[in-house]
C-alpha cells in the first residue's frame, strides 16, 4: 500500500524554520489545481499555532537528497473523537509513492491518538479533483464528505461599507465583554449545519486568542435592539483578510445582514491596505452562506474535499 517511501526521500519532523517551505509546497499545489493560490506559510503558521499541536509528533516533511522539502503532512485531535489531516506533495513528485507513504505516516498518527476511543472518526482534506490522492485515501477505507471552496473578492482602493438594514446597529466588539455573546450566535447559527460548527466556548476562545492572526479590531457584531442577531468574525493574512466565520440567527435571515456585516468587513480590511478578502464556506452551506458571498461580488477560486473513515485504520 505504499508505505514506505522511495528510495532518496526520508521523512522528519518540520522545525519553525521550514515555514516557508511548506507554504511554498501548498502555494503550488493550488497552482497545480488552477485555482488561486490562498493557502501559504501564513495558513501553515496558523496551524502550527493552534493549542495542542506538537511539531515534533503530529507533522512530518518529506526530504530528498538534496534535503528540499518535497512533501508535507499533519495531524491534529479536533474533538475528543476526531482527528482532522491533510498533507501536500510537490507536484512535480507526485507518482513517485511518496504521497501512499505520506498518508500512511497520517493514519498511524491518527490511530495512536483515537486509540481506544468509542466512535471515532478520521478525516483527510484534500485539493479537489486530485485523483491520486483520492485513489489513495479509498484503498484506506476513506469516502467523500462533502465539498468546500474558497472565495474571494477583490478589493481595489476604497469600499464603500454601505447602509445597514432596517433596525439593525453594526459596530465592533469588545474582546472581554463580547466573547460569549459572539460563541452563542455561532452555535444557533450553525445548529443545524453538519458541516460547520464551533467547538465549546472554552476551546473556541482558546482557539481564537491563541491564533497569531488573531485580532478582534476586525471582528463585527450586527445587533437588533442591543441583542447581538449577526456576526463576522475575521483576520488579516501577510496581503488579504479572511471571514473566519460569518453567522446571522435563522430569526433574522432574510433581511441583509449578513451581507451588510460582509459590505463592512471589506470596507475596513480595504482601509488596512489588504488588497483582497477570503472565505472558506460548505459548497452544500444549508444557512445559505454561498449565495450571501455570491450577492456581495466573491467568486469561487479554489475547492477543497474533506474525506472521512469511521474508526481507526
Amino acid at each position: 500500500m505504499g508505505m514506505e517511501l522511495p528510495a532518496g526521500y526520508a521523512f522528519r519532523s518540520p522545525t519553525p524554520d521550514d515555514l516557508e517551505a511548506v507554504g511554498d509546497l501548498l502555494v503550488a499545489d493550488q497552482r497545480a489545481a488552477g485555482g488561486e493560490p490562498v493557502l501559504d506559510a501564513h495558513f501553515v503558521e496558523q496551524m502550527w499555532s493552534r493549542p495542542g499541536f506538537d511539531l515534533a509528533t503530529d507533522a512530518w516533511v518529506v526530504t530528498d537528497d538534496n534535503d528540499a522539502i518535497v512533501a508535507y503532512g499533519q495531524v491534529r485531535r479536533e474533538e475528543p473523537e476526531l482527528v482532522g489531516s491533510w498533507g501536500v506533495v510537490d507536484p512535480d513528485r507526485r507518482g513517485l509513492g511518496i504521497g501512499a507513504a505520506l498518508v500512511h505516516r497520517i493514519d498511524t498518527r491518527a490511530s495512536e491518538v483515537l486509540d481506544d476511543v468509542p466512535a471515532a472518526r478520521f478525516h483527510h482534506s484534500i485539493t479537489g479533483g486530485d485523483a491520486g490522492a483520492e485513489a489513495i485515501l479509498r484503498a484506506r477505507g476513506l469516502h467523500l464528505l462533502r465539498h468546500y471552496w474558497h472565495m474571494q473578492i477583490d478589493l481595489e482602493g476604497t469600499t464603500e461599507p454601505g447602509p445597514s438594514p432596517e433596525g439593525i446597529e453594526i459596530g465592533g466588539v469588545g474582546p472581554d465583554e463580547d466573547l460569549r455573546p459572539i460563541h452563542t450566535v455561532l452555535e444557533e447559527a450553525f445548529r443545524d449545519d453538519p458541516g460547520d460548527h464551533p467547538e465549546s466556548y472554552e476551546r473556541w476562545v482558546e482557539e481564537e486568542t491563541t491564533n497569531p492572526s488573531y485580532d478582534p479590531t476586525l471582528w463585527m457584531v450586527a445587533r437588533d435592539g442591543g441583542t447581538p442577531v449577526g456576526i463576522v468574525v475575521a483576520s488579516a493574512g501577510d496581503d488579504g483578510g479572511w471571514v473566519d466565520w460569518l453567522a446571522v440567527l435563522s430569526s433574522h435571515r432574510g433581511r441583509g445582514i449578513g451581507g451588510a456585516l460582509l459590505r463592512r468587513s471589506f470596507a475596513t480590511f480595504a482601509d488596512r491596505g489588504l488588497r483582497r478578502v477570503i472565505v472558506n464556506v460548505q459548497a452544500e452551506n444549508v444557512t445559505g452562506a454561498t449565495a450571501v458571498y455570491e450577492r456581495v461580488g466573491m467568486r469561487v477560486v479554489n475547492r477543497w474535499d474533506l474525506w472521512e473513515r469511521a474508526g481507526a485504520q
